[in-house]
């Protein structure tokens, strides 16, 4: 059995493209940083402050995400909200993911039969 640092280094890698589709999706609606960190969170994304700051700007940058400034409270944050192109590739990662589930399944289904 693989030691504890050797899972969690794969769990981390299998991880780091999932939380790219789970922050387009989330952010259909505008949301700010810290409350996408809360919301990643509580749907089984933990991910450090220091790892989702640096990929909104990197999506942003990509152009599948569009930012603004809301400065109407005492402290301004800026809003992400997923672009078109970010819409886009939305659908198409999770088009991937259902069928490398379908794939999973069928290996898993394959594996029992040749028990």
């Amino acid at each position: 059995m693989p030691d504890d640092e050797l899972i969690s280094a794969h769990l981390q890698e299998l991880r780091r493209g999932t939380v790219v589709l789970a922050c387009l999706l989330i952010l259909e609606r505008p949301d700010y940083g810290y409350a996408l960190l809360d919301r990643l969170e509580r749907g089984g994304f933990a991910v450090d402050a220091n790892t989702l700051y640096p990929l909104l700007r990197r999506l942003e940058k990509q152009g599948l995400l569009t930012s603004d400034w809301n400065t109407e409270e005492s402290r301004p944050r800026k809003f992400y909200r997923t672009s078109d192109a970010g819409h886009a590739l939305a659908d198409a990662l999770r088009r991937d993911w259902r069928q490398l589930d379908a794939s999973f399944k069928t290996l898993d289904a394959h594996a029992i039969d040749s028990e």
